[in-house]
């Protein structure tokens, strides 16, 4: 079989090299992907986009890698679009416009529940099938939409999992993101809370990718912190965590982590967010909780609300068996991982 595959993002390509030993070998790639999982059209490294001039000056490219795309789908037996839905919904009805017949599923759905819910009939019209990673996902979409939950990717991804809740607090995982931005809001707030916190074993993720010099200039002096640089292995072996918003929420809380979100963004995109999402929570863990327990999971500091005071006030009161309780019933929400079910899905499988 010939697929298809557009993987614009990282992330995407962790889905993606966590579907392949699913598919077999008979299936052969084309399309956007990392190098390391086969022979793509393009390198990721040339697409990483810095800043809002350096996106308007790609995008001419974009547009030409669009419509390679597009030309390429003719031999293509299906189309699998994963997450990237700046790049891969305007690149959906391009494909449906040229190949009509060509069948095009689209894997880990743009968030139209939350916002720009216009979306959400686009998508219906364009692909033949939307394989969701959310449970509550669906109930958003039309009763005759082609959507299914396939599970969720971060079950197939984690490896270890906490089966107890921490007992004491001896290590504290510190995760301040992957963007230059939040790393810079978020350190001198996790400097002052570590000096406050004492005798703990402090550690801190950051990114393989980031270069010696670039570290000491966004993250300062690290001495009172442990490098590392694995989020999942970090995560398990820390007795609490204080995470930046992002999907290392959602991978603390399944791991079992007690932890708390924190965020801080520029006062415009805070604004914007507020007004443009209908979302009361910014963690997928809280969101997913308020779905089967009524209640959030774990305390969220955001904007005006976040301070080292704050963050030692959760620390301090956070109650450690209620979320563990939390964990195992998030576990069972979720069910499963997602790449055995895609892979049946993208075999000729049908949906149920």
């Amino acid at each position: 079989m010939k697929l298809l595959v557009s993987a614009i993002e990282h992330s995407a390509n962790i889905h993606l090299k966590a579907l392949l030993p699913h598919l077999g070998e008979e299936v052969e790639l084309r399309g956007i992907f990392d190098r390391e999982l086969g022979e793509p059209m393009e390198d990721l490294r040339s697409l990483a986009i810095m800043g809002i001039a350096d996106a308007l000056k790609k995008l001419p490219f974009f547009f030409r890698l669009a419509d390679r795309m597009v030309d390429a789908a003719a031999d293509a037996d299906r189309v699998l679009l994963i997450d990237g839905s700046g790049f891969n919904l305007p690149l959906a009805k391009k494909i449906r416009k040229r190949h009509p017949d060509k069948e095009i599923l689209y894997y880990i759905l743009p968030q139209a529940w939350a916002w720009r819910r216009y979306r959400i009939p686009v998508l219906e019209r364009t692909c033949d099938r939307l394989l969701s990673i959310l449970p509550f996902e669906a109930k958003h979409y039309s009763p005759t939409a082609p959507i299914e939950y396939v599970g969720h990717p971060l079950l197939d991804e984690i490896d270890a999992f906490k089966e107890t809740p921490p007992a004491e607090r001896k290590r504290i995982a510190f995760l301040p993101g992957s963007r230059r931005s939040e790393i810079r809001r978020l350190m001198p707030l996790f400097h002052e809370v570590r000096r406050r916190l004492g005798e703990i074993d402090a550690r801190i993720v950051i990114p393989p990718y980031f270069h010696p010099d670039e570290i000491d200039e966004l993250y300062g002096d690290l001495s009172a912190f442990t490098r590392d640089p694995e989020t999942h292995r970090c995560l398990l072996e820390s007795d609490f965590a204080f995470v930046c918003s992002g999907t290392a929420t959602l991978e603390a809380a399944l791991i079992g982590t007690p932890l708390v979100l924190v965020y801080r963004a520029k006062a415009l995109d805070a604004f914007l967010v507020r007004h443009l999402t209908d979302l009361r929570y910014a963690g997928l863990a809280n969101l997913f909780s308020m779905d089967f327990r009524g209640r959030p999971m774990h305390p969220e500091l955001i904007q005006e609300a976040l301070s080292a005071d704050a963050m030692l006030r959760e620390y301090e009161r956070f109650d450690t068996e209620r979320y563990f309780d939390d964990v195992l019933a998030l576990r069972r929400y979720l069910g499963h991982g997602s790449s055995a079910r895609v892979a049946a899905i993208l075999g000729g499988e049908t949906a149920g």
